[in-house]
């Protein structure tokens, strides 16, 4: 998950050009929001910075802004559709863009269903999920999460940051707030991703792709 040093001073390059300015993080999911955000909730439990919140760090240079976009089903691999969805975003917002994109990957599928979870999880469930592995003894998967960060400039590249968290496909449990996360265990831990979701942040897929972006923006 590393990166070449030719984009690590590209990265450095775009953080110096967007300290102080706000990007908008195309999301219209409270939840996404509120696991990018981290420790936005003061001590009486309420929510703070509503609408505009500092994010990742008081060393993060910029501001997010949350905002609903519709944007094209495109097809593909899942850096290509990262890069399709990007552009699109910041041609509509004209201006800086964070966009995050999820797949949920089976190793006894050959990587399905990807890109295209949301359509597996919208007919089947995470019951149906779990049931697609019946037939198979590996029930071995993994997630990958991609934030794709642009300028908002069409004439410069798209930035990519990539989580990858490795886990088994099991029986789902828990409360259902987070799609596929409750038949999803990532190794090493007991927990399903929608249990104990706290703590067992910093092992997703989101968490580790915003920790990578850390390092090389600030």
């Amino acid at each position: 998950m590393g990166f070449r040093s030719s984009e690590g001073y590209l990265l450095f390059a775009m953080a110096a050009s967007f300290a102080g300015k706000k990007i908008v993080f195309v999301t219209g999911n409270a939840k996404k929001l509120e696991e990018v955000r981290g420790a936005c909730v003061g001590p009486s439990g309420r929510r703070l910075g509503i609408g505009v919140v500092q994010i990742l760090g008081d060393k993060f240079p910029c501001t997010l802004v949350a905002q609903k976009i519709d944007l094209p089903e495109y097809q593909g691999e899942p850096d290509e559709i990262s890069i399709q969805k990007c552009r699109e975003a910041a041609r509509q917002v004209q201006g800086p863009v964070l966009v995050e994109d999820t797949c949920l990957c089976f190793s006894a599928l050959g990587g399905l269903p990807g890109p295209y979870i949301k359509w597996f999880l919208e007919k089947l469930k995470p019951e149906g999920l779990h049931q697609l592995l019946a037939g198979f003894e590996d029930k071995s998967a993994y997630a990958l999460c991609t934030f794709a960060l642009s300028t908002g400039d069409p004439s410069e590249p798209v930035s990519l940051f990539r989580g990858r968290t490795s886990g088994q496909i099991v029986a789902p449990r828990g409360c259902r707030d987070f799609g596929w996360d409750p038949c999803f265990q990532p190794d090493g831990y007991e927990q399903t991703y929608n249990a104990g979701r706290t703590p067992l942040l910093a092992a997703t897929a989101p968490g580790a792709a915003l920790q990578i972006s850390r390092g090389l923006l600030w």
